[in-house]
């Protein structure tokens, strides 16, 4: 993470550089939770009804304007199934983030997020910002999940919990932003709400970098 100068002796008129702060972002979770339709949803405000599996990893890089600050994520959206699980240390490893997805209406996915987070936080980076995400909310009539349940269990282990939906958009840029104001990447400012700056930014200013399929 690094950022520019205030650019203090500079004549009148001219603006302050933009501060670039970037930041690693892992994906995990069970298989077919929604993992890669909450990035795709993020990165491109797409979502793909037939998305196909991962293999491995898929790496995923963006630019976000906010404030004066261009935040970098890094995203690395791991593969679900059993037999890419000794993989995912490559990929967690000095990550600053991660996101543990589960499926509401699927209650072993969340049994699995649970088993993730412990993992997280016996071997990632002691300082890693943990999100979890209930995701398809857009199927609240078949939840097996309860909201209450999920909080509860957050907010006793020190997550960041929100449910979203990859299909209707549901706080996926929402819980992106909730990461980075809690890696403190960014000030504060005078925005009276950050989530509306942050979706101007995705009209204006996101760039979608580059997007790579990793396999095992």
């Amino acid at each position: 993470m690094s950022s520019r100068g205030s650019g203090a002796g500079r004549s009148n008129g001219t603006p302050p550089q933009t501060k670039i702060c970037q930041f690693k972002l892992v994906l995990l979770g069970d298989m077919a939770v929604g993992k890669s339709s909450l990035v795709l949803r993020f990165v491109k405000g797409q979502f793909d009804e037939f998305q196909e599996t991962t293999i491995g990893a898929a790496f995923l890089a963006q630019s976000v304007c906010l404030d004066d600050t261009t935040v970098k994520f890094e995203i690395w959206d791991t593969a679900g199934q059993e037999r890419y699980h000794s993989l995912a240390p490559m990929y967690y490893r000095g990550a600053q983030a991660a996101i543990v997805v589960f499926d509401i209406t699927k209650p072993e996915t969340f049994e699995r997020a649970k088993a993730w987070v412990k993992e997280l936080q016996r071997q990632a980076s002691p300082n890693i910002v943990i999100a979890l995400a209930g995701n398809k909310a857009d199927l609240s009539e078949k939840r097996l999940v309860e909201y209450e349940e999920a909080q509860t269990y957050a907010d006793d282990t020190s997550l960041l919990f929100m449910e979203t939906s990859a299909k209707t958009a549901m706080n996926v840029n929402e819980l992106f932003l909730a990461i980075d104001e809690k890696r403190g990447l960014r000030d504060a400012g005078d925005v009276e709400d950050p989530r509306e700056e942050l979706s101007f930014c995705f009209h204006h200013c996101l760039v979608v970098k580059h997007w790579m399929t990793v396999t095992a």
